[in-house]
């Protein structure tokens, strides 16, 4: 088995570099654990990359991520850069990323911690227990669909437009992930379009339907987006797996991710057939970067899904997932799950408490 390995770090902004550091910590303390020597390589990505080269995805940069076993990302973007070229803010470093890495799958867990259940907006009924993956297509869709732009018509009228295509490999390859996850989980896929108005979903549902024979162990339903977006809050622990396109991926993970207390709260995986990057599905925060308010548990959970998926070591995830809830279990919040009764904590210190939780073990 591989003891060597080499993670490409790409903090970004805001409060990227802030929970970077916190996971850095998780990541030195497991390295010692399981006898490992990991590599660490530091590159930048986003607004910071834009400001030092002039691009968001340096060549540099991309190099260190399509080298490294790993790549682990804190968050790009900020209101300083919203007014410059739509191909240079920092949020083409994501995309450009997804796709020079060929990284097609995202997988976004949304489990509510038993200390957290009260921390949801809904009732301790509906979320008590949940536990639903999002497996989101990440490099085809509407995102990335050709043609594209905004142009202006003969009679001087502009427009916006976007496509929103898929190729069935597309389809199939994403689908097969979900189906495989699924079979580790609950063994039920429930696969999200808007087939009864877009072309390009109902073939989505034909593909992901004729796949299933592939998979008849697994359970296979259909449901629209629109209906998932709602079901979501209604009873969300219905969910096992969701499989969708990267637009509704994007939204529903994301609504998903309230439903555990916080969007602070949730880690996520992109892989690809020969690269993985893993990140907390929450954005740079500019409004509270350097304030100690930060949130740094989705990104140390981050840390637990590479050692599960890309380093070969599934023991990791478990460890900090039961180091978190040991913490949350002894009442200790940041300020994005604060709750009367519990121990406000800033970014560094919460970090401190689950290191020294995973020493413990």
């Amino acid at each position: 088995m591989k003891t060597e390995f080499d993670i490409a770090v790409l903090p970004g902004d805001g409060i990227g570099p802030e929970v970077i550091q916190e996971a850095l910590k998780i990541l030195k303390i497991i390295e010692s654990k399981l006898g490992l020597k990991i590599n660490i390589s530091e590159a930048p990505v986003g607004g910071a990359a834009y400001e030092a080269t002039g691009h968001p995805l340096p060549e540099a940069s991309l190099e260190t991520a399509r080298n490294a076993d790993a790549v682990l990302l804190g968050a790009v973007g900020g209101p300083q850069w919203e007014s410059i070229d739509f191909s240079l803010r920092p949020e083409r470093a994501l995309l450009g990323l997804r796709s020079s890495m060929g990284l097609y799958a995202n997988l976004r867990p949304a489990r509510i911690f038993p200390a957290l259940v009260d921390a949801s907006t809904l009732k301790r009924e509906v979320v008590e227990g949940l536990d639903l993956l999002v497996v989101r297509e990440l490099t085809g869709g509407i995102y990335f669909g050709q043609p594209r732009g905004v142009d202006t018509l003969e009679d001087g009228t502009r427009r916006g437009f976007n496509t929103l295509v898929y190729t069935e490999p597309e389809i199939e390859r994403i689908a097969r992930i979900a189906f495989d996850v699924a079979r580790k989980r609950n063994k039920s896929v429930c696969s999200v379009d808007k087939a009864n108005v877009l072309e390009s979903t109902g073939f989505w549902r034909e593909v992901v339907t004729g796949l299933h024979s592939d998979y008849s162990d697994v359970e296979l339903s259909h449901m629209y987006v629109d209906n998932c977006a709602m079901q979501l809050v209604r009873n969300p622990k219905q969910f096992d797996v969701i499989l969708t396109t990267n637009m509704f991926g994007d939204i529903l993970s994301d609504e998903a991710s309230m439903l555990t207390g916080s969007i602070g709260m949730l880690p996520s995986a992109s892989l690809g057939e020969k690269h993985a990057m893993y990140e907390p599905i929450h954005g740079s925060a500019p409004d509270i970067t350097g304030q100690e308010l930060a949130n740094p548990l989705a990104t140390i959970l981050s840390v637990g899904m590479m050692f599960k998926y890309s380093l070969d070591h599934e023991e990791p995830n478990a460890w900090i997932e039961s180091a978190v809830e040991s913490v949350l279990g002894q009442g200790v919040r940041t300020a994005d799950i604060m709750s009367d009764g519990m121990r406000q904590v800033g970014t560094k210190e919460m970090g401190d408490l689950i290191a020294e939780e995973l020493e413990k073990g």
